[in-house]
């Protein structure tokens, strides 16, 4: 006579309980996702016009971003805690730990490029560099592409994010050099090469996060971890 194996109710409905827990973390997650990367849209847009309060509003929502980080944390935690998950939906509870931080870190970074962006010296610096007006929107694609990868759990898509972090760590050396040249020509300028290279040492880290998140989620669908490999865009 055949068996079969069968969870008492009690389980059963705990773990629909925990998978819709883990759904509702998911959204949440990704919501934050979106309001950074709302916020990068809306500082490179003051880095290039002069609008102070868009600055200003950019630093306000950094609060709510921050607020949103501790809760997901919290979340996380509790359910690691409550319900012991093993194999893949450890992996997503470990991932939504790891991008809800980098999240988190990019809203920082945004923070400093509207903190630039509020000297309006900085807009016509900013207007008059080619190598910028190229890496705000590739950071934006990337941090873009490395949420759609997380969204979907795409793990090829992951692996193009991390193609595209040479070229942008390109175009911050561009911009050095250009500040180190530009405020030895015009040393009235100093405070706005300043700025410059600050927007686009923030950009650059913004990128590295992005990167960190496409790792995250070759980790979360595959199970391995590409982290400091030599090229860890073809794991």
């Amino acid at each position: 006579m055949q068996t079969y194996s069968v969870l008492p109710m009690d389980s059963a409905r705990m773990t629909a309980h925990f998978v819709n827990l883990l759904d509702d973390l998911r959204r949440r997650s990704l919501r934050m996702a979106a309001m950074v990367e709302d916020m990068l849209e809306e500082a490179g847009e003051a880095v290039f016009r002069s609008d102070e309060m868009l600055a200003r509003r950019i630093v306000t929502r950094d609060q709510e971003v921050d607020r949103e980080e501790v809760e997901v944390e919290a979340e996380v935690i509790r359910l690691m805690a409550l319900y012991q998950p093993v194999g893949s939906d450890l992996r997503l509870l470990c991932t939504v730990l790891k991008v809800n931080n980098d999240l988190e870190r990019i809203a920082d970074c945004v923070v400093n490029i509207a903190e630039r962006a509020k000297h309006l010296e900085l807009q016509p610096v900013a207007q008059n560099c080619l190598e910028l007006k190229r890496m705000v929107p590739a950071v934006r694609r990337v941090l873009r592409s490395a949420i759609h990868a997380y969204n979907t759990e795409d793990a090829d898509a992951a692996r193009l994010v991390l193609r595209e972090d040479a070229a942008i760590d390109a175009l911050y050396q561009q911009i050095a050099r250009r500040v180190v040249a530009d405020a030895s020509a015009s040393p009235e300028m100093v405070q706005a090469q300043v700025d410059l290279m600050g927007v686009a040492k923030s950009l650059e880290r913004i990128a590295d996060h992005a990167t960190n998140i496409a790792e995250d989620v070759i980790f979360l669908a595959t199970g391995a971890i590409v982290r400091h490999r030599e090229d860890s865009s073809l794991s």
